[in-house]
């Protein structure tokens, strides 16, 4: 028999830490639609020309920041369900985004996943703190999701076969919209059954983006049904390559054989079975395969650069062999996103387990081949009809059926956002009960119209900034609190001069300025006013500094850089010398150090600081800062502990 239990799992974990007090004001690059070669854009299917570049996220308000962990690890005991049969262990975290973290084949005593030993968070998510490793499920917009480290609600719910089956829900605050995901096995089934749904209750159409996205060990080949794939790469051009063997004649299937980090989104045809499978060389390892509402298929492979190898230690411990991800979406690359009429959902079915093929046709030289023998070992392990089947009767039976229980929790936010607008969603509860701290000043706008007064020294918590709470907050009483919310929407809105207006407002009357100032010094920067922004950037430290601890260390790693953009070189040096000894000891902060060494002048100093070495835990995916200032200290070659660079030499 199935059972679905609570357990615990113990890793070498680095904590979380508090999420960045500030709002996410910063404005995120403008991607828009990629540069594509001109032999590749007549080709591109029309839903893809359409969707490609649409509806991208300006911030990623009304979430915060989450940089507040660090790289020191200990033993920590996390909470897990596990779904579990005779032939298969799932492993899955609800308080991490509902990752599954194992997936263990019993018989052979196989994990079909790459199954990280640590737990070690790393700004790779849209927010901020993610962790590779597992099966991911990314909803929202291009990028791991915002929920990547954040708790789900989870319940047993009955499965389509009469078992139990855990349900994982949420509410998604980035395109503002509930979501499930259920996960069941059979009894004597080998391969988990996840049925995802995704709801806009709102009047309006929204976009949406789903990635599933799941860990594999890179040892391996990469097999899909495809014949040509969109390559989408550091230089940030899109354009159509040959499959297995690009036009350097490399076989990219193997993730050990490329040279640099890319994304492969495989070009499948219509009416394709849609799958993907991460092999071994004996033929065996991990398939996924779906209902064709899930269109896409990736991969994504680090490279052997000095760049990707370092970033794969830096995701966990030396030795730990590297990994790649095969990952299914709702569209045919993740530059795309897709709309969600009003009152629509969108809903699918996934599969993931062990499969086995003939190891001299999976890595032998015919590609064609290749693919058809795991097609027909797929074929023979589950079949289409009876994938589609399965949803069906999910659908049918399932999909709406009232959870037991919580066997975790998540946020309140969905509970605020149904108390609001009044909608029902069976299957996915958010009742009052689930309202918590950071939601009180919002049902209380609800209620009465206005903001309660905040407690003072108080923190002013996270600004909802969708269109209905940001029409109560035009109309409520415009005290500084409720302005600075106000700015705060308008901002995620795109309105830029209202939002300042409403902040320059709030700020003639505000009994603790900071946060005003601090909103309207991101403003100023935005508007490339460089020495308005430090002034105000440094008057916001001022007066909150012997306040909040968190709060100091957050507004002074954007102060510093505001102040030496400004050419204050001297002013600079005077925040970080205040600062405590404790919060200069950081990364972050030795990072600053020799950044303001180099503008002094001092360049031998800044040496000194890189040769007793820093680590940056919130270093975004990418970066390339460590190698541009070690460019203004020395000649020498970047030391490997500070090689992050991704981009080919010449890119």
């Amino acid at each position: 028999m199935t059972t679905v239990r609570r357990a615990v799992l113990t890793l070498p974990a680095a904590p979380l830490g508090p999420d960045n007090p500030l709002p996410a004001l910063r404005l995120l690059a403008r991607a828009g639609i990629p540069a594509v070669d001109a032999r590749d854009r007549a080709a591109l299917p029309c839903d893809m020309a359409r969707q490609l570049g649409h509806a991208p996220l300006r911030t990623v308000l009304p979430t915060r920041v989450r940089d507040g962990y660090g790289r020191e690890r200990t033993p920590t005991e996390l909470d897990t369900i596990v779904i579990e049969n005779d032939r298969l262990r799932v492993t899955v975290l609800p308080g991490l985004g509902g990752r599954v973290h194992s997936l263990l084949h019993k018989p052979t005593g196989r994990e079909l996943l790459y199954r990280n030993p640590v737990l070690q968070p790393a700004a790779f998510a849209l927010n901020g703190a993610w962790f590779s490793g597992g099966i991911e499920w990314n909803i929202g917009a291009r990028g791991h999701g915002t929920l990547s480290c954040a708790p789900l609600h989870a319940a047993v719910v009955t499965a389509p076969d009469g078992g139990e089956m855990l349900r994982l829900w949420e509410w998604e605050r980035l395109r503002d919209l509930p979501f499930q995901v259920d996960l069941w096995l059979p009894d004597g089934a080998e391969h988990l059954r996840v049925a995802v749904r995704i709801r806009n209750p709102h009047e309006r159409t929204v976009p949406c983006s789903w990635w599933s996205n799941t860990a594999v060990p890179e040892a391996g080949r990469i097999l899909a049904p495809a014949e040509t794939a969109w390559h989408h790469g550091y230089e940030r051009a899109l354009r159509r390559v040959p499959v297995p063997r690009t036009t350097d004649g490399a076989d990219r299937t193997y993730p050990l054989d490329a040279p640099h980090a890319a994304d492969y989104f495989y070009a499948l045809p219509d009416g394709q079975r849609r799958w993907i499978a991460a092999l071994g060389e004996d033929g065996a390892g991990l398939v996924q395969t779906s209902t064709d509402g899930l269109l896409g298929r990736k991969l994504f492979v680090w490279g052997t650069g000095p760049g990707g190898r370092r970033w794969q230690e830096w995701l966990t411990e030396p030795g730990t062999p590297g990994y790649a991800e095969i990952q299914a979406g709702l569209t045919r690359t993740q530059l795309e996103h897709l709309p969600l009429e009003p009152g629509e959902e969108v809903s699918w079915l996934e599969v993931y387990g062990p499969l086995s093929a003939d190891p001299a046709a999976v890595h032998g030289p015919d590609w064609a081949a290749a693919r058809a023998g795991v097609e027909h070992a797929l074929a023979e392990a589950l079949p289409r009809a009876g994938v589609d089947a399965a949803y069906e009767e999910w659908r049918a039976v399932a999909a709406d059926a009232e959870p037991g229980p919580l066997l975790a929790t998540g946020s309140g936010w969905g509970a605020l956002e149904v108390l609001r607008g009044g909608y029902e969603l069976p299957g996915t509860p958010f009742p009052d009960s689930l309202l918590g701290e950071e939601q009180r000043p919002w049902a209380c706008l609800l209620r009465t119209g206005a903001l309660p007064d905040p407690e003072p020294g108080a923190a002013l918590g996270s600004t909802p900034v969708a269109d209905p709470w940001r029409d109560m907050l035009e109309t409520a009483p415009a005290d500084p609190v409720t302005e600075y919310h106000l700015g705060v929407a308008q901002w995620a809105a795109g309105d830029l001069a209202q939002a300042v207006r409403s902040w320059e407002r709030g700020l003639k009357n505000a009994a603790e300025r900071w946060p005003l100032l601090y909103c309207l010094a991101v403003a100023d920067r935005e508007d490339g006013h460089r020495e308005r922004a430090a002034e105000r950037y440094a008057e916001a430290l001022d007066e909150q500094y012997g306040g909040d601890p968190v709060v100091t260390a957050a507004l002074a790693r954007e102060v510093i850089p505001a102040l030496l953009d400004a050419s204050r070189t001297a002013d600079a040096r005077a925040v970080l010398d205040r600062l405590p000894e404790e919060l200069r000891a950081r990364g972050a902060f030795r990072y600053l150090e020799a950044r303001v060494l180099v503008a002094e002048g001092r360049p031998d100093g800044a040496r000194a600081v890189f040769d007793a070495g820093f680590e940056v835990a919130d270093l975004r995916e990418g970066a390339e800062e460590l190698g541009e200032l070690w460019s203004r200290v020395t000649d020498e070659p970047l030391p490997a502990a500070y090689e992050f660079r991704m981009r080919p030499a010449d890119g």
